[in-house]
């Protein structure tokens, strides 16, 4: 009498724990960029109001030199977050800065010198690629 036995072989459950591992390997580096990536993007968010404020006290004629957090219509420094250290507007020119949580990266912005132009975007998080144009 033959029994018939059904299972997996200890070769074959080697291999699964094996492709997994590998799955795991290059899979975690990617997650933690795009978490990484992900609270950038609040950074970059929280850098809207401003960069609008400076552009409507541009085109009220306030010159770049009086353009700083709390003047002109320009909000005042935000609060700490989980994800954002700081935002200093200087001369109009926007630095925002991220918590090591979010990869401590900077992005500057700088106004146009003229309406036809576009803000020139700068920082630790450009050559990072965190940010884009």
């Amino acid at each position: 009498m033959q029994k018939n036995i059904s299972g997996f072989s200890l070769v074959e459950l080697m291999i699964v724990v094996t492709i997994i591992g590998i799955l795991a390997a290059v899979a975690l580096p990617s997650y933690r960029d795009y978490v990484k990536r992900a609270r950038f993007a609040e950074v970059i968010a929280a850098t809207v109001p401003y960069k609008t404020a400076v552009a409507l006290a541009l085109q009220q004629g306030s010159a770049l030199a009086e353009l700083k957090n709390g003047r002109h219509g320009i909000p005042k420094k935000p609060e700490k977050t989980t994800n954002l250290e700081s935002i200093i507007v200087d001369n109009g020119v926007i630095t925002a800065t991220a918590t090591p949580a979010a990869g401590a990266f900077t992005l500057i912005l700088t106004p146009p010198e003229s309406e036809e132009k576009a803000w020139s975007m700068g920082g630790t998080c450009k050559d990072a690629g965190m940010c884009n144009d």
